[in-house]
């Protein structure tokens, strides 16, 4: 098993930046996929960008393309999503999954979830 822990949100404004970080213990983390997903107030939860096992692939949403970059660090055995440019509509709750498999997008694939961080942006 792993263990996800998320921390980085809070309110800014429109235009601003926000970094998330995912923290992870457990189980390898190399051999995880990890990602980011958020859920909007009264939506469901959706992909927002996902990093390889080995860092060297990752994928975004198109609607925060050029705006949020995903990273891992294995050193650390953490993910960090830096947001940039943040639209109000970016307004969510942020969790980081962990997969075995390779960059799925889909929440159901996805076996392990950390608590979930708010992410507010005024405008």
């Amino acid at each position: 098993q792993v263990q996800l822990v998320e921390s980085g949100g809070g309110l800014v404004q429109a235009g601003g930046s926000l970094r998330l970080s995912c923290a992870a213990s457990g189980r390898t983390f190399s051999s995880y996929s990890m990602a980011w997903f958020r859920q909007p107030p009264g939506k469901e939860r959706e992909f927002v960008a996902v990093v390889s096992r080995s860092g060297g692939y990752t994928y975004y949403a198109d609607s925060v393309k050029g705006r949020f970059t995903i990273s891992r660090d294995s050193a650390k055995n953490t993910v960090v999503l830096q947001m940039n440019s943040l639209k109000p509509e970016d307004t969510a709750v942020y969790y980081c999954a962990a997969d075995d498999s390779s960059l799925r997008r889909t929440p159901a694939s996805y076996d392990y979830w950390g608590q979930g961080t708010q992410v507010t942006v005024s405008s």
